[in-house]
């Protein structure tokens, strides 16, 4: 068998295609929490980073606005991580994120990856209105207030949210704080620390 690309090749591979910092950022806050939650049900943490970390890497070349299922985001990628070598559960779970693709999602790691996808970008959001930019400063009970404002992180879909958290089968509440201390491990590389010492790290 030939060897897996490592998170090197993923991260080469992301910066190939992804020039936007923000989107760059995206991909690390949901590898971050999708990386987490392997620990935690003890999954391949590598495996689930890097598909992960590669979720959304073909989205600023090809955006797919009209949501077509074969072809662009995430179709046009998917061919890429198979010419490069990724496994099939990798690119399963990557194109079964984007509903429209009409691909059903099987695996816990096709269900984490959604679950942790659109909450990783409110997550971010909610982060960048706080008075320090921080994500030290974003608890779980502000966060679901916030979904209820439709007027705030329009692009986020809310429905996606509230569905990911179903999928895992557990509360929503229980699943945003999760993603908040993840995000809070890295917060260095995302950009959110903000005003926080480094030693200063408060519980979700």
């Amino acid at each position: 068998m030939p060897m897996q690309p490592s998170r090197e090749d993923a991260w080469v591979l992301l910066s190939e295609y992804t020039q936007n910092e923000s989107l760059r950022k995206h991909a690390l806050a949901v590898e971050a929490c999708v990386r987490a939650y392997a620990r935690k049900t003890g999954a391949d943490e590598g495996l689930w980073g890097i598909t992960a970390l590669l979720h959304d890497f073909d989205y600023e070349r090809w955006p797919n606005d009209a949501h077509n299922p074969t072809e662009e985001h995430p179709a046009a990628g998917s061919a890429i991580l198979r010419e490069r070598g990724y496994s099939e559960e990798t690119i399963h779970a990557i194109v079964s994120h984007a509903d429209y693709t009409g691909v059903p999602r099987e695996s816990p790691l096709d269900h984490t990856l959604f679950a942790c996808d659109e909450l990783a970008g409110f997550l971010t959001a909610c982060s960048l209105v706080k008075p320090g930019k921080s994500i030290f400063e974003v608890e779980a009970d502000s966060v679901k207030r916030k979904l209820k404002d439709k007027a705030f992180a329009r692009g986020v879909n809310r429905d996606d949210v509230r569905k990911g958290a179903e999928e895992l089968g557990i509360p929503l509440e229980e699943h945003i704080a999760f993603c908040i201390a993840a995000m809070r491990a890295v917060a260095d590389e995302l950009g959110l620390r903000g005003n926080q010492r480094g030693d200063q790290v408060t519980s979700a």
